[in-house]
């Protein structure tokens, strides 16, 4: 919670307009240890009273992706008063992924398409893009892996095409504004084609 609060006010020092962070996967939740995951889920009730409220009294803009079933009540009832919350002088956005699975959002979008009725012809990436949950929100331009691992996760997985990715062996905890920093030095020097 400490590192989130710094890199986000040292991001949007830098101009950055967005930053994701990936809380807690689907598989997360399936898979840990419930102590584990009922840990986080107190971690992050503390958070949003003592971090999250104060970011967004600075005008971080706080938007959740992922599945809200499955999640307690009390975190989707902190959910639902993030979304009512208004931002009066927008500095950045913040999402958090929650429950969050990169597949299932693809698989969640392509239902919704189906359900819509909406002619096979006509799909195209727009229309994929409108059903995910980053509808209207541009694609990641750079995405930090930290913790030695170099892989996705599952992590925005149709969005992420294009993006440039920066591993760094940094725990989350220790990922410091000075270590954002060189990351966004590193992307700078990269020629980005978009598979051109």
């Amino acid at each position: 919670a400490d590192s989130l609060e710094e890199i986000v006010e040292a991001a949007s020092k830098l101009g950055v307009k967005t930053i994701t962070v990936y809380a807690l996967s689907t598989e997360n939740i399936k898979e840990r240890a419930k102590r584990e995951v009922w840990g986080l889920f107190d971690l992050m009730r503390s958070g949003y009273n003592t971090k999250l409220k104060k970011m967004m009294g600075n005008g971080v803009k706080v938007n959740v992706l992922g599945e809200l079933e499955g999640l307690p009540s009390t975190i989707r009832r902190i959910i639902d008063q993030i979304k009512k919350t208004y931002i009066k002088n927008e500095a950045i956005k913040l999402n958090i992924a929650l429950n969050y699975g990169g597949k299932k959002e693809l698989v969640e979008a392509i239902k919704d398409i189906v359900k819509e009725g909406i002619d096979v012809n006509k799909i195209n990436d727009k229309i994929i893009e409108k059903h995910l949950y980053t509808n209207g929100q541009p694609d990641p331009e750079l995405v930090i892996r930290t913790g030695g691992r170099n892989r996705l996760s599952n992590f925005l997985l149709w969005q992420t095409a294009y993006s440039e990715v920066y591993f760094t062996t940094k725990l989350w905890p220790d990922f410091s504004p000075e270590e954002l920093r060189k990351a966004i030095i590193w992307y700078q020097d990269q020629k980005r084609n978009f598979g051109k």
